[in-house]
């Protein structure tokens, strides 16, 4: 393949996702007041709640199979590797930089999760169509990458939606909780010394209506000791209270998002095969159910990126990310996770992990250099925690990323053919 037909190749989905945050940018703006902020929050939960599980259903249910699942294997290993990776290489950048503590589960979020999604998706069917074939016959290359691409999908909503969730969820109570001490009219050192330590128990009553407050409970909950004394309790009673004690540290709501449900759902119906001979294909009995399914889905990703836009323009002046925060999450994703990932491959080809497919082995080198998941732009929204900070990063990495990932690209075709 010739580099400028690579280069355009790589070019245009970034340039997609740019147009669009410019156009939610605009609606945002005061003169015109469409996507002000209660209309981002209504658009941010439907988001939430509706589109992104509707995407993660049609796309899996629609794309894999079981014997589809049992050969990528690898990818949820691999896709792992770039949280873990990306998570060691966003604590020493946050130690590096001194970021503020609000920020800390948005750059570990944005070293960790890579757009493994809908990139791809877009990225694997332009490759396909090139004059020069580079994987082979176009239908085969279309149908390989729509599956390997929902799979990525998938995953990468899974991982997001249970680790970078619940790193904002608690950096965000970390942030509040010092802020509302801060902010307390007592005064410690007015008291007198003998006097107890002031209770905080008022930083961890949450209010009714506010979710964030309500997540920030759940991990805080503290159980106080009866006065009115000992009381025997039975092995079934204490198996009992460990298991809920257990479930209150995990935070099980928080886990299992909407978006965790769906991908879980959307398996469900791809593998089994009556439930997708039901609802999957066009002479699918509820096969109806499927397409509105997949019609909400389709409204995911552009509403997402209209929602990073619409932060931008709450003014980038707010910004309190330093340049240099910036510059190490753009160092991590298009330097270091590349790199570690060229090796990563290299060892699982050797040893026999990964089958002898050029594309496949692409998208599992693709997903090392794809820039930071959308989806952390909705999960700060969520909680309110660095929304237009994580909008001037993604403008930055996207913008960084049409010639990062042209270069990238090259390289990797040339590595896998």
């Amino acid at each position: 393949m010739e580099f400028w037909g690579l280069f355009v190749t790589a070019l245009m989905p970034v340039l997609k996702v740019l147009i669009i945050t410019a156009l939610g940018t605009l609606l945002a703006l005061n003169r015109f007041d469409i996507l002000n902020k209660d209309a981002g929050m209504h658009l941010n939960n439907m988001v939430y709640y509706v589109f992104i599980p509707a995407l993660s259903v049609s796309i899996l249910a629609e794309a894999i199979t079981f014997e589809s699942l049992v050969m990528l294997w690898f990818m949820p290993v691999n896709i792992l590797l770039t949280f873990i990776i990306g998570s060691v290489l966003g604590w020493l950048l946050i130690k590096i930089t001194r970021a503020p503590t609000h920020l800390h589960g948005l750059v570990l979020g944005c070293c960790a999760a890579g757009n493994v999604g809908n990139m791809p998706l877009i990225i694997l069917p332009s490759v396909c169509k090139e004059r020069s074939r580079p994987f082979g016959d176009e239908d085969v290359c279309n149908r390989n990458g729509l599956a390997y691409s929902s799979l990525s999908m998938a995953l990468g909503n899974i991982y997001a939606w249970t680790y970078v969730y619940n790193l904002v969820r608690v950096s965000s109570c970390k942030s509040s909780k010092a802020n509302e001490v801060d902010d307390s009219p007592m005064n410690l050192e007015s008291l007198p010394t003998t006097s107890q330590k002031p209770s905080t128990c008022s930083v961890m009553v949450p209010a009714e209506n506010n979710p964030k407050t309500k997540d920030c409970a759940n991990g805080l909950e503290i159980e106080t000791a009866r006065p009115e004394g000992v009381v025997e309790v039975t092995k079934e009673e204490k198996v009992m209270k460990l298991l809920k004690k257990l479930g209150k540290k995990m935070n099980l709501k928080a886990l299992l998002a909407p978006a965790t449900i769906g991908s879980i759902i959307g398996l469900i119906i791809g593998v089994i095969p009556p439930f997708r001979k039901a609802l999957v294909g066009e002479n699918a009995p509820l096969h109806v159910i499927e397409d509105s399914i997949s019609m909400l889905g389709d409204a995911a990703i552009p509403a997402m990126t209209l929602l990073v836009g619409a932060n931008l323009a709450s003014g980038l002046k707010a910004s309190s990310i330093r340049f240099s925060v910036i510059i190490g999450i753009a160092v991590v994703r298009y330097i270091a996770l590349p790199a570690f990932g060229v090796g990563i491959l290299k060892g699982a080809i050797h040893i026999g992990l990964i089958p002898n497919d050029p594309l496949y082995r692409f998208l599992l080198l693709l997903q090392y250099a794809v820039p930071p998941a959308v989806t952390i732009s909705t999960i700060t929204q969520l909680f309110e925690a660095g929304v237009v900070e994580c909008s001037v990063v993604m403008l930055t990495t996207y913008a960084c990323a049409s010639a990062s990932l042209t270069l990238w690209s090259t390289f990797f075709i040339w590595l896998v053919i």
